[in-house]
């Protein structure tokens, strides 16, 4: 039987987290969401205008069997730049802040001792922002934002910037993709 846990995870648009994460060996799934605002049904309109305190997250459901919380934490860490304040390249709010959700003190504790190594190691040039965070107010975001990139390879966007970053992932990370 599997060992099924839960990391909730936001940095930047989900499109391409989620997209990442949805081929990675022991990922169950990888869902678009919105967590950590004040809004008690969010949509995707409202979150993009940076005014409902959520962040668009990926819930990514893995087996802790066969992919560690510590490997879900390097990808993620890979996937986006964890020094940019309330950004991720051109898309700027704080809907598309890096943030952890924390589902219990292990997760907290462990993403707050890779944040750290990271800032030793000096992995960036400069400090990591990534917020840890306590999981609250998460919701799964619409259907047509599930395996967006995936359903949508023709958009600009996707064709522009989340295809080089998805193939950069997959060489980075051969090793930890779906077989």
């Amino acid at each position: 039987m599997a060992n099924i846990q839960q990391a909730t995870l936001g940095g930047g648009c989900f499109w391409c987290i989620e997209s990442a994460y949805n081929n990675v060996e022991g990922v169950e799934r990888a869902l678009s969401g919105y967590a950590g605002g004040h809004t008690d049904e969010p949509t995707y309109k409202a979150v993009c205008s940076g005014t409902t305190g959520h962040a668009e997250v990926v819930r990514v459901n893995y087996d802790a069997d066969v992919i560690s919380y510590r490997d879900i934490l390097e990808i993620f860490f890979a996937l986006h730049d964890p020094t940019q304040l309330d950004r991720q390249g051109n898309d700027v709010g704080p809907q598309y802040r890096s943030v952890i959700f924390y589902h219990d003190d292990t997760q907290k504790a462990e993403a707050e001792a890779i944040i750290e190594e990271i800032n030793r190691d000096e992995i960036w040039p400069n400090p990591v922002v990534t917020e840890v965070v306590e999981l609250n107010n998460y919701h799964q975001a619409e259907d047509y934002h599930q395996d967006y990139f995936k359903n949508n390879p023709q958009n600009q966007y996707c064709a522009m910037v989340l295809a080089p970053k998805l193939a950069k992932f997959k060489k980075t990370f051969a090793d930890k993709l779906r077989k």
